[in-house]
C-alpha cells in the first residue's frame, strides 16, 4: 500500500497509485520516497515507513513529517526549530553505528520532512511486554551498551532528553541497542541553559529537566529510570519514597540484583544532579571491573597524558596477553581470539583518560561510519587513515610523526598492534598499516561489545 501524507486525508492507496485516490495528492515524496504506512505520532511529528525508490534494493526508510500539536505562533515556531534541530543532531550523531543515520531534510508543500535510517527490531518496552522483566545480566549489558552511546552523544554536547524503553531498539541484524528519536534533543551552548517548559516524558524526566534546566547527566537519570522499569515493570510513581531515594527493591518480582548494581542504579536516579553521576564514563568506571594490576602502568601513563608511552605500553600488553611477546607481532587468529575482558579494559582506559577521543572503540565508530566492515575495502581504509590522521597528503606517516597529544584527531591513538601482514616493516621503524589485521580487530570489538 501507499500512504497519503496529507494530514487531512491519510488514505491508504494501492501499490501502483501515483496520486491519492481520495484527495489527489502526490504520493511520491521528493520524486524518491513512497510512504507505506504510519509508524507513530508524537508531539512534533508523524512518522511513516517508506521505500527509497532511488536505491536498487528499494530499502525501507523512515519519513518524519513536522506536525506540531502545540497551539499559538510562538509554540509552533519553537516546535519547528526543534524539528530542524533534530535533523542537525542526526546529521552529526548518525555517524555512530547505534544511532539512526540521517538521509535527507527538506521542505515540501510547506511542510518540513526528514528521512532517516529504518532500524528493524523491537523496542525494549515491547521486549518487556513479550518476555517479562529483565535480569541483572541484561541490565548490566544494557548499561554497558547505552552508556557508550551516551559517551559519544555527550561528547558532542547534546542532551537526548527523552531516553525511555520506547526509544531504545534492539536491532534485529546484530542484537545491538540503538538509541532513536532525537526529536527533543538539545545542543548545550552554555554551562546552564533555561528552556522554561517541560520537554521529555513524565516519569523518565529528571527533576532539573522538568524545571527547564536540563544537564548532560539528566540523560543518566532517564537511563536509570529505564533500568528500574525493565527490572520491575513499575514506574517511578509506584515506588515508595524516602530521604535516601526510591525504594524499588520490593518490586523486583523475583529478580536478584547485587549490591554493586543497586548502588549504581540508586546513584543514576539521584534527584540532585550534583550528587548524581556526572558522566557516562563515570558510570562505566563503576560498572566495569576494577582495572587489573597488569594494566596499572597503562592507566598511570594515560592519567598523566603520556600518550606515546601509553601507546607503547598498549602494544607490550597486547603481545603479552596473546602470548606473542617474543614474536612481537600478532597473527589474525590471535586478534580474533583476543580475550574480551582485556580488550574492554584497554579500550575503557583510553576512552576514559582521553575524554572519549582515543580508543579502539572510537576507531571502530569512525571506521564503521565510513561504511567499513570486516572485509577489506581500499577506498574506505584510506579514508579511515585520513580521518584519524594516519595518512597525510596521500602518504601513510611514520610512527615518529604521530601526534602524541590531545590535539590529535579523534581515533588517532592507540596506533595499534603489530600484525602479521606488516610485522617485519613494523620492526624496522614502527611504520606499518594494519590491513586485514585491523579488520580482524574491528570484528573482535563488535563480538566483545
Amino acid at each position: 500500500m501507499r500512504q497519503c501524507l496529507n494530514p487531512d486525508c491519510l488514505r491508504s492507496n494501492p501499490d501502483n497509485s501515483q496520486y491519492c485516490q481520495k484527495c489527489g495528492g502526490k504520493l511520491l515524496l521528493r520524486e524518491r520516497y513512497y510512504p507505506q504506512s504510519i509508524l507513530g505520532q508524537g508531539g512534533f511529528g508523524r512518522t511513516f515507513l517508506a521505500i527509497d525508490e532511488d536505491k536498487p534494493s528499494k530499502p525501507f526508510c523512515v519519513i518524519k513529517q513536522f506536525l506540531p500539536q502545540a497551539q499559538g505562533t510562538d509554540n509552533i515556531e519553537k516546535a519547528s526549530q526543534l524539528f530542524y534541530q533534530e535533523a542537525e543532531c542526526l546529521e552529526d550523531l548518525g555517524k555512530h553505528p547505534q544511532i539512526p543515520e540521517l538521509f535527507a531534510y527538506f521542505i515540501s508543500d510547506n511542510r518540513q520532512y526528514l528521512v532517516q535510517e529504518f532500524i528493524p527490531g523491537e523496542t525494549l518496552e515491547s521486549e518487556l511486554d513479550r518476555h517479562g522483566v529483565f535480569s541483572e545480566r541484561q541490565i548490566r549489558e544494557l548499561l554497558s551498551d547505552l552508556l557508550k552511546i551516551l559517551q559519544f552523544v555527550h561528547a558532542k554536547n547534546v542532551i537526548h532528553r527523552d531516553i525511555k524503553p520506547d526509544n531504545i531498539i534492539r536491532r534485529s541484524a546484530d542484537q545491538k541497542l540503538v538509541l532513536v528519536d532525537f526529536g527533543v534533543a538539545k545542543v548545550v551552548r552554555s554551562h546552564r541553559t533555561k528552556f522554561g517548559t517541560l520537554i521529555g516524558t513524565p516519569g523518565y524526566c529528571a527533576p532539573e529537566q522538568a524545571m527547564g534546566q536540563p544537564q548532560l547527566n539528566s540523560d543518566l537519570y532517564s537511563l536509570g529510570v529505564t533500568c528500574l522499569h525493565l527490572l520491575t515493570r513499575a514506574i517511578p510513581s509506584d515506588f515508595p519514597d524516602s530521604e535516601e531515594g526510591w525504594i524499588w527493591q520490593n518490586f523486583l518480582q523475583g529478580n536478584s540484583v547485587d549490591r554493586e548494581l543497586e548502588k549504581i542504579l540508586d546513584r543514576l536516579v539521584e534527584r540532585d544532579f550534583g550528587k548524581r553521576y556526572q558522566s557516562a564514563t563515570e558510570v562505566l568506571d563503576d560498572l566495569e571491573p576494577v582495572t587489573p594490576r597488569r594494566y596499572q602502568r597503562l592507566e598511570n601513563l594515560l592519567a598523566i597524558a603520556k600518550w606515546r608511552e601509553a601507546d607503547e605500553e598498549t602494544t607490550r600488553l597486547m603481545l603479552q596477553v596473546a602470548g606473542r611477546k617474543n614474536e612481537r607481532w600478532l597473527r589474525v587468529k590471535d586478534i580474533e581470539n583476543f580475550p574480551c575482558q582485556d580488550l574492554r579494559v584497554i579500550d575503557r582506559l583510553w576512552v576514559k583518560y582521553s575524554g572519549g577521543r582515543f580508543g579502539f572503540s572510537v576507531q571502530k565508530q569512525i571506521y564503521q561510519s565510513l561504511g567499513g566492515a570486516k572485509n577489506y575495502n581500499e577506498k574506505i581504509w584510506e579514508s579511515f587513515g585520513e580521518a584519524v590522521g594516519w595518512k597525510v597528503k596521500d602518504q601513510w606517516i611514520k610512527y615518529k610523526r604521530l601526534t602524541f597529544d590531545s590535539t590529535a584527531k579523534e581515533g588517532h591513538l592507540p596506533y595499534g598492534i603489530p600484525g602479521e601482514t606488516y610485522g617485519i616493516l613494523w620492526l624496522v621503524d614502527r611504520r606499518w598499516v594494519w590491513g586485514p589485521d585491523f579488520f580482524a580487530l574491528i570484528s573482535r570489538l563488535a563480538e566483545c561489545n
